[in-house]
């Protein structure tokens, strides 16, 4: 299960932003490799035995944490999950107090979500150990963005030339961005579809097509991905009412039948049914990607942590499967 060293000589994932086509080809082919592994009924090893992660998440994320910390352990890592909510950080601490205080406890890797984009870059400066960014403000998720290119890949064989739409909340979304910049790195040609109060103001500078109809947007799309409305970053009104947008923006039988026949159906979730998408297009078990995703976040993450672990201090290369 080993990968190119030189393929990914990097400490730090904290953003696709950077990576090279064949840095993202490397996590990729090392995460397809871990799925088997996943599919196994003993799926524990011991590659990173003595390693030490921790999942410091100011935001709320079942998933995203639930699927680092299954990663660590299935890699024989030690994982530890901080509650922020009781923490120091309620009492007024700092971030970077925080992670002075955690680089004494000498962690091997941290797993950051934080509201404020950058976060994860200040913290990468102020440890001695690697640090993931799980997900920060609007500015990225990478390890998302690599789960949904491993599920595309999976399926389809490849990325490059391959139509993709992502629908909905792009403004708000540090998924979309991360997305974005891995589909154009890998030769994907990408289109974003939303109201105009939810694209950026500068939207084509990030090798996009911007379409405000979602049957426009839709027309010959290999992939159609989906994205939730994130109300809990909006002040002020950007959709008139949710039945208003799922009526225009909403992805239902009707709007699908302008993508190709075979278009598959993703969602990063969690999904908000009846707003950004309809049930029985959610469920559709020939179309449909949603759970894939979820399955393959497991294995982008152990990817992500035994390449990252190869740059840190007393590396075992002939580690446990």
């Amino acid at each position: 299960m080993n990968a190119p060293a030189f393929a990914f000589a990097r400490r730090h994932l904290l953003g696709i932003e950077g990576l090279s086509a064949a840095e993202i080809a490397a996590v990729l082919d090392l995460a397809d490799s871990y799925v088997g592994q996943n599919r196994q009924i003993d799926k524990k090893g011991t590659k990173l035995r003595g390693r030490t992660l921790i999942n410091l998440f100011f935001e709320d994320s079942t998933r995203t944490r639930t699927s680092f910390e299954l990663a660590g352990k299935r890699l024989g890592v030690d994982v530890i999950n901080m509650s922020v909510g009781s923490s120091a950080v309620k009492k007024g601490e700092t971030l970077i107090d925080t992670a002075m205080t955690l680089n004494a406890m000498r962690p091997d890797v941290l797993v950051v979500r934080h509201p404020d984009s950058g976060a994860a870059n200040l913290l990468s400066q102020k440890v001695d150990g690697s640090v993931i960014n799980a997900g920060d403000g609007k500015h990225e998720h990478p390890t998302q963005a690599l789960v949904d290119a491993l599920t595309i890949r999976r399926r389809l064989g490849r990325l490059n030339g391959l139509v993709v739409a992502i629908c909905g909340d792009i403004l708000h979304s540090r998924v979309a961005r991360s997305n974005i910049l891995l589909l154009n790195t890998m030769g994907a040609r990408v289109k974003v579809i939303a109201p105009p109060t939810l694209v950026p103001g500068l939207a084509d500078r990030l090798g996009v097509e911007v379409h405000h109809h979602m049957r426009d947007g839709l027309r010959g799309a290999d992939i159609v991905m989906m994205l939730r409305l994130q109300t809990e970053r909006m002040r002020g009104s950007y959709v008139p009412s949710i039945r208003e947008y799922f009526r225009f923006y909403g992805l239902d039988r009707e709007k699908l039948a302008v993508a190709k026949p075979d278009a598959l159906i993703m969602h990063p979730g969690p999904m908000n049914r009846g707003v950004e998408i309809d049930t029985e297009v959610a469920d559709d078990i020939h179309r449909s990607v949603i759970r894939e995703q979820v399955e393959m976040g497991v294995a982008v993450r152990m990817a992500v942590l035994d390449l990252l672990s190869r740059h840190l201090p007393n590396y075992a290369a002939d580690g446990g499967k």
